[in-house]
């Protein structure tokens, strides 16, 4: 027997094709807006990942800051006039690294041999009394044809040692320390002539171990010093490294510049691109010590005394300390992260002895535990660097 009711009507060809499109086009609009959320998805977790992956250093310090002001009890205010200070005192040194790291030279432990030029001004200075910013640059003429000279030698140095810039600037800071030495605690008075007998030792050769800088003490720190609620901020000495941080930002815009990122990017291309390498590398070097020899300056001015023989001793550690706690690396470094490291590392010596002292009885923990930080952070900087190297070396085997 047949079914009861009409048969259906056959669907005319156009109607069915019609119908077929439709189906396909909402088809094809899922599946599009489907992969294409995934696709944004996936997107969004490999910046995120990569952020924090790249970032992990200045995240990591920014909690640890927050704990430590939270354990230090110390006022807001307080802490906020002392970072204010040292930040106008150190960031011109921090900044002074940048410039060697865009040229592939690392991270200039040579930085110290600049330090002493610097503190070569400052004794012409104070043994001469040559106050306020006369004084000031005085110290930096001195010290200019030094750290040129200096810088150039460097430079040819790293040259020739190319690969090994960290450890060839780390062993000649050695060697001309011990340099600086004799120059000053035998030099002086026997083949120097020295007029201040006042800053020499007793036996009338060498200076003596402290030097007061009375002329130049605070010269541009209360050039122009305003206060902002209760803090005082010396602006005319934070203006510098801003000036300095605006210079060196123009200077990746230039020809000098382009030079400099393109050898920090690959010396062999650059090379066969028609770029002098080497000369371009001894002028970052010459460049940095310059700017390390007026950083030292600007330091000991915020000091106030002159260690003759220690005071640039630990400048290049923390400097690169400093920077490295910003997120630069060996490889890569900008002016945002010399300054937020310097600002962040400031705060965390700050903060660390009174954190140490409420949480443990003891302030010299927190002191401890800062130098570990300074050293710590530049071996897992060195380290993690070994290991892109040996991975990039891998990926080319490959």
């Amino acid at each position: 027997m047949q079914p009861m009711g009409k048969a259906p009507m056959p669907m005319d060809k156009d109607r069915e094709c019609e119908v077929l499109g439709q189906g396909f086009k909402r088809g094809l609009k899922d599946s599009l807006k489907y992969d294409l959320g995934n696709a944004l998805r996936n997107d969004l977790s490999n910046a995120m990942r990569n952020f924090l992956v790249q970032n992990i250093v200045p995240i990591t310090f920014v909690i640890v800051c927050l704990l430590a002001v939270r354990w230090s009890g110390k006022p807001l205010a307080f802490l906020l006039q002392e970072v204010v200070f040292r930040l106008s005192r150190n960031s011109f040194l921090v900044l002074s690294l940048v410039v060697p790291v865009m040229a592939g030279l690392g991270l200039n432990f040579g930085l110290v041999i600049g330090a002493m030029a610097g503190q070569a001004g400052l004794i012409f200075v104070a043994a001469k009394q040559i106050p306020g910013i006369l004084g000031l640059l005085t110290a930096c003429l001195v010290a200019l044809p030094l750290a040129l000279g200096l810088g150039y030698m460097i430079g040819k140095i790293m040259n020739m040692a190319k690969g090994r810039e960290m450890i060839a600037g780390m062993i000649l800071g050695f060697f001309m320390n011990g340099v600086y030495q004799l120059v000053f605690l035998f030099g002086i008075g026997t083949v120097i002539p020295f007029s201040n007998k006042d800053m020499m030792l007793p036996s009338g050769i060498g200076l003596r171990n402290t030097v007061e800088l009375v002329s130049v003490k605070w010269v541009l720190d209360e050039l122009l010093m305003v206060r902002i609620g209760s803090v005082r901020v010396p602006l005319a000495t934070l203006g510098l490294s801003a000036v300095l941080g605006a210079l060196i930002t123009w200077l990746y815009r230039t020809k000098l510049g382009q030079d400099i990122r393109a050898i920090g990017q690959d010396m062999r291309v650059s090379q066969v691109a028609g770029i002098q390498v080497d000369r371009t590398r001894i002028v970052a070097m010459m460049i940095s010590t310059v700017l390390g020899a007026f950083g030292q300056i600007i330091f000991l001015q915020d000091i106030g005394t002159l260690n003759v023989y220690d005071s640039h001793g630990q400048i290049a550690t923390f400097a690169i300390a400093a920077i490295l706690v910003g997120g630069a690396t060996v490889s890569r470094a900008t002016v945002g992260q010399a300054l937020l490291g310097t600002f962040l590392f400031h705060l965390l010596f700050i903060v660390s002895p009174y954190a140490g002292q409420n949480l443990l009885g003891s302030a010299q923990v927190g002191e401890y535990f800062r130098v570990f930080v300074a050293y710590g952070i530049i071996a897992v900087s060195l380290a993690l660097h070994s290991m892109q190297q040996a991975r990039a070396q891998a990926g080319l085997k490959r």
